[in-house]
């Protein structure tokens, strides 16, 4: 069997810059306890390696049971600036690990609210991502004397129903860092017939265009592509798409003792992975396709 990898796989800046932060705080505090509020990255592996050197995960309704001697680690993800705020109150041992694009993300949303412009937005609904930018507009236009205008889109289909009530004088597009690009493109298209006058800020992170620009070349060398990654990361299963895509065999896998039967009758495999997995779990994937 021939193994190739993509060219691009694995820990994304901002994922790796987390997952740093967290090693630290553990090794530094030895009086507290090391929390992140809500799970740091999207991969169970790796959350369950933090969790063995100490780090647990805060919910948000917990917040308040925070002491002085522990140390909390905002996720990659990013939060609100409410929520932020009570961290803030709780322990002065906050530790900012939010992605420095979801973070210039947050800004753009706030500076657009802060000018009475209609936030659309796409993206997932209920992803911590999409949930921070929208309390930073929101916090934004209040502090404005403005209302907020949020309104979350998936497709281009939502589009036409997207403003019903009429087209608002000043919009602008944002995405989730981690969207899809294809439906990017089919969301701008769609919008920009809806409101001539739309702005559009195209924030998805390059390592997404990197990593799906990657797959593809991979498709077309390979009999199957195996996508590492957490079930519940966005990037992931949109990598998995992609390789349904383009490739006759795909699968989406966490560990390596996930790998379908069917893989290892093939000549050549492809692996790829999300911006969440770690280089171990990687790494374990391609040793036992080698050894079976």
């Amino acid at each position: 069997m021939r193994i190739i990898r993509a060219d691009v796989l694995g820990f994304c800046g901002g994922v790796r810059r987390a997952v740093t932060a967290a090693e630290k705080a553990l090794s530094e505090n030895k009086d507290g306890t090391v929390y992140s509020l809500g799970p740091l990255i999207h991969n169970p592996v790796a959350l369950n390696e933090l969790a063995l050197r100490g780090l647990h995960v805060l919910a948000p309704s917990a917040i308040g049971t925070v002491t002085r001697r522990d140390t909390v680690l905002i996720r990659a993800h990013g939060v609100s600036p409410a929520v932020a705020g009570a961290l803030r109150e709780q322990t002065d041992a906050v530790i900012d690990a939010t992605c420095p694009l979801v973070t210039q993300s947050q800004k753009r949303a706030a500076d657009f609210a802060a000018k009475g412009y209609t936030i659309v937005f796409a993206g997932d609904k209920n992803h911590g991502e999409v949930v921070g930018v929208q309390g930073c507009a929101e916090a934004a236009a209040r502090a404005n004397g403005l209302p907020c205008d949020f309104r979350l889109i998936r497709s281009a289909d939502d589009a036409a129903t997207l403003f019903a009530d009429g087209a608002p004088a000043h919009a602008v597009l944002l995405s989730q860092t981690t969207f899809s690009i294809p439906a990017w493109d089919a969301i701008c298209a769609a919008l920009a017939k809806e409101i001539p006058s739309l702005e559009i800020c195209n924030t998805i992170c390059p390592a997404t265009h990197e990593r799906q620009d990657a797959l593809v070349r991979l498709c077309a060398q390979v009999d199957g592509v195996i996508v590492i990654g957490g079930r519940n990361s966005s990037n992931t299963n949109r990598l998995l798409a992609t390789a349904q895509k383009h490739c006759a065999r795909a699968a989406l896998i966490e560990t390596a003792d996930e790998i379908p039967d069917s893989f290892y009758g093939l000549r050549t495999v492809g692996i790829t992975a999300g911006a969440s997995t770690p280089d171990s779990v990687i790494a374990a994937v391609e040793s036992r396709l080698k050894v079976r």
